[in-house]
């Protein structure tokens, strides 16, 4: 095993390596949280595989292929086709908006304050999320060093904790694309081929296993659909995901680098599913699904190429668990405290602070600086909180269902749909919240009627308040559709007004604005 640890202590030492060398790139607050808005096709699309493609993909996706067969790759197979969708139909608009949280997306489209709402309930999610992956450090740690549970998560999470603190978005950006290498490697080209022979092949495993588990759907046709709403629709608006739109340099890299991240995705759900099913024509008995990763790599892998693999496996949870921390900081600081604080104005100006605050150097450190504590502070939460959790399902769950429940629909309704209105987007956040709230107290974390009646009351109730109330400030749409063009907004130097600079737009066409503004 001499050989397996010096793979992953190298790998670890690299990452902290990293992390210090993308601190002398982190000069404002824009290379702190959207790594200035500078990232290329290549960066982009591994970076976003990366985040996207977690513990859960990785570990849980190859357990589901344990459990199920093919069909086990739903699961990952339902994130790539909500990170395709977010890529080809609102990506490029997303990042014209140039704003660094989903809630002041929202302050910007509907013309109200609702950061503090709509930031407490994703802050909830991202929160749950870095928890979820944090908690994941134990299962690797312990098979890699046979390290105590509590120990394993502090040492993970420290790890991430500090380079995430040292560079904010430019250190994650490039481990997460050092780990999209490693997972490529360790778990594509590595362990695939490898599993998929030692169990003889497709034809070994068909005559070895049921038909079942050769079925497409033997997951459950219900499962699948709970699996659209969660993590589909997950894809379209959680601000981990969004944060990372917001470091594309233009909308092209935006569309075309995520939709290359999202068949990325299709790949890799394919590739665990069948790992998955080699592994349980190989070892049948295992006493749970969640062990056929560790199970797999473990007997089946030559020395070397298992520490690599175990690396892989770390990349997966670390490139999610750094992702998810900044944006639970991102949004606690910026749509929570500084609200509460009565720090920013009422309307969120995106990047028109940011720039004049770039412009005066100690302006600059003092935003880096105020997110750099939150990092930690946050981070410092999600390790305590992990240590104390042990049910990695049911956390996860409680955050999905939060974040699609409660923000889903006013989201999605901003973007397509003019006649949506602040009330409407506040009422549709607290409805929907509180009804999947109330749905999982009364049928359980797990009950899939949570987020279906949670989701159509949000939708009933913002339609209805939108309806009978005033239409939103024609100045507040003539904005947004500006932004939405690419054109000059609050806080810029050109001078051209709002509504002139939805035609003045450099870049970008009206034709990409959504078909309801």
């Amino acid at each position: 095993m001499a050989v397996d640890y010096a793979v992953i202590i190298i790998y670890l030492v690299g990452m902290l390596a990293v992390g210090w060398w993308g601190m002398r790139r982190a000069k404002s607050k824009s290379d702190f949280l959207v790594a200035g808005r500078r990232l290329g096709p290549t960066l982009y699309s591994g970076t976003m595989a990366a985040i996207v493609l977690g513990g859960a993909s990785t570990i849980g996706g190859v357990g589901l292929g344990y459990q199920y067969g093919l069909s086990g790759a739903w699961l990952v197979f339902t994130i790539g086709f909500g990170l395709l969708a977010l890529s080809l139909f609102f990506a490029a608009r997303i990042s014209r908006l140039k704003v660094y949280t989903v809630s002041q997306m929202l302050d910007l489209r509907y013309g109200g304050s609702s950061s503090v709402i709509s930031g407490a309930v994703m802050w909830a999610y991202t929160l749950m999320l870095a928890v979820t992956s944090t908690i994941a450090y134990a299962t690797i740690f312990d098979v890699i060093f046979g390290l105590d549970r509590t120990l394993a998560i502090m040492l993970g999470g420290g790890i991430v904790i500090a380079y995430s603190t040292l560079g904010g978005m430019w250190s994650i950006t490039l481990t997460d694309m050092a780990q999209f290498v490693v997972k490529s490697v360790g778990v594509l080209l590595l362990l695939l081929p490898i599993a998929v022979w030692k169990a003889g092949g497709i034809d070994g495993m068909q005559k070895q296993l049921p038909d079942d588990y050769f079925s497409p759907m033997n997951i459950g046709v219900e499962t699948v659909f709970t699996y659209v709403l969660i993590y589909s629709f997950g894809m379209l608006i959680g601000q981990d995901i969004w944060q990372r739109v917001f470091t594309a340099r233009s909308d092209t890299v935006a569309r075309n680098g995520g939709s290359v991240a999202g068949v990325y995705c299709l790949v890799y759900a394919i590739a665990g599913a069948l790992i998955g099913t080699a592994t349980k024509a190989l070892y049948p008995k295992l006493d749970s699904p969640d062990a056929a990763f560790a199970t797999i790599v473990g007997e089946a892998l030559p020395i070397g190429v298992k520490g690599l693999v175990l690396a892989a496996a770390l990349s997966a949870v670390m490139s999610t668990s750094s992702g998810a921390l900044i944006a639970c900081a991102t949004v606690a600081n910026n749509d929570i405290w500084k609200r509460l604080r009565h720090r920013t104005a009422d309307r969120p100006s995106g990047d028109g602070g940011a720039e004049a605050a770039d412009a005066a150097p100690a302006a600059a450190h003092d935003e880096v600086r105020g997110n750099r504590v939150f990092i930690l502070i946050m981070g410092a939460a999600v390790v305590v909180i992990s240590i104390a959790l042990n049910d990695v399902v049911e956390a996860l769950t409680v955050a999905y269902n939060l974040l699609v429940g409660g923000l889903l629909v006013p989201i999605l309704g901003g973007l397509v749909w003019k006649r949506g209105t602040a009330n409407g987007a506040l009422a549709s956040v607290a409805v929907g919240g509180a009804t999947v709230v109330a749905m999982m107290a009364w049928k359980g974390v797990l009950a899939s009627e949570a987020i279906y009646v949670g989701l159509l009351a949000s939708l009933v109730i913002y339609v209805a308040v939108s309806l009978a109330g005033k239409p939103t400030d024609p100045a507040v749409l003539a904005e947004w559709r500006s932004r939405l063009a690419g054109g000059p907004h609050a806080g810029e130097k050109s001078g051209a007004s709002p509504a002139s600079g939805a035609s003045g737009a450099s870049g970008a066409s009206g034709a990409d604005a959504p078909a309801g503004v």
